[in-house]
């Protein structure tokens, strides 16, 4: 789920949507208008689930993306190498998800754990 918003109403440490990855802002600059021109932003921006950077420019009227980022509950269920399953404590659903290598030792059957969601994509929250 996105909504739609103007660039020049961004804020930093919010989300916005880039390249189809929804990203955290991390630095926001703007420019003031030229003489034949609007005003101008400089966001770069750190992908929540890939951790890639990326940088735009654009006008600060044009329209775009914020994801709807949510923080959420989940019981571990079982452990299976580096998949955990998870039930979400609110709705039930059940899924999977990939634990990083560093993190496996801390995940125990039956313990809560906190992740994200946005846009279809699910991450542990550590």
């Amino acid at each position: 789920m996105k909504e739609q918003t103007e660039t020049g109403k961004l804020k930093e440490g919010r989300y916005v949507v880039v390249d189809d990855e929804p990203c955290k802002i991390l630095t926001i600059a703007t420019s003031k208008p030229g003489k034949h021109g609007a005003a101008k932003a400089r966001i770069d921006v750190v992908g929540i689930f890939d951790g890639q950077k990326r940088s735009i420019v654009q006008p600060v009227s044009t329209k775009v993306y914020v994801p709807v980022v949510e923080r959420k509950m989940a019981q571990v269920i079982s452990i299976a190498g580096n998949v955990a399953q998870l039930m979400d404590v609110k709705d039930f659903t059940m899924f999977e998800i990939e634990v990083p290598e560093d993190k496996i030792a801390t995940m125990v059957a039956g313990a809560e754990v906190q992740y994200i969601e946005a846009l279809g994509k699910r991450k542990l929250d550590f």
